[in-house]
């Protein structure tokens, strides 16, 4: 790998493809699931090396209620073995875990699951990973809303922000969606209003350490301006 002359130091990930790489293969859409939790394994690994701080992956979104009862129970029940299986590596090279979304809806051995992971990992210092699951942009939004609105303070930027998920990370410099999607899906509408944005063709069980790589390339050549001259 090229030294990566500009480093972004959050990284969100649309993670798009499962379900059509296995149904290409001839194989059920879950199997695409959990081809996918090997690539986010490889992905992690690979932005600790590059010196990534921040990577938030959009696992499961408010509107994946709408598929199979099967996929979803399946999507739910890999969810608490990966977080399960990961931890003690998660540890080792000092990497905590975050989640952001509506957990109300989870089942209780997923939430407990992710309340015990969340505790385990919590002095890691390499890196954050946060996983989204039961997100949705705009009902987080309204949320917020809600809760700036009882709180009694000035409604600004700044109030505002402490009540979205996302209130101890920073926007994301760089959102890359896999699967040739040309779409944002509700994920983070209101943190990526500067955020670079980077799709590709390749389904997210094909998505690789060296592809990651390039894409951090391509957004260490852009000018980011922010909306100056």
């Amino acid at each position: 790998m090229d030294k990566i002359s500009s480093v972004p130091k959050h990284v969100a990930i649309i993670m798009d493809g499962n379900g059509r790489w296995a149904v290409e293969k001839g194989l059920k859409r879950i199997e695409g699931h959990r081809a996918g939790v090997k690539v986010v394994k490889e992905i992690v690994e690979a932005s600790v090396e590059v010196g990534v701080k921040y990577l938030t992956l959009y696992a499961f979104s408010t509107e994946n209620w709408k598929r199979s009862t099967e996929e979803v129970s399946f999507l739910l029940n890999l969810f608490v073995d990966a977080i399960q299986n990961y931890i003690p590596e998660l540890k080792e090279n000092s990497i905590k875990l975050n989640f952001i979304g509506d957990f109300s809806p989870l089942p209780m051995p997923l939430r407990k699951t992710m309340e015990y992971a969340i505790k385990e990992t919590e002095s890691g210092s390499k890196l954050v990973l946060t996983i989204a699951i039961n997100y949705g942009g705009r009902h987080e939004i309204v949320e917020a809303c809600k809760k700036i609105c009882k709180s009694g303070e000035d409604i600004n930027e700044t109030n505002f922000l402490k009540y979205l998920y996302t209130f101890n990370l920073p926007d994301p410099d760089l959102l890359i969606r896999t699967s040739g999607e040309m779409r944002i899906s509700n994920f983070l509408l209101f943190q990526i209003a500067y955020t670079e944005l980077y799709f590709t063709k390749t389904l997210w069980p094909d998505f690789t350490k060296e592809e990651f790589f390039k894409i951090l390339e391509d957004f260490s050549k852009r000018e980011r301006r922010f909306g100056g001259v």
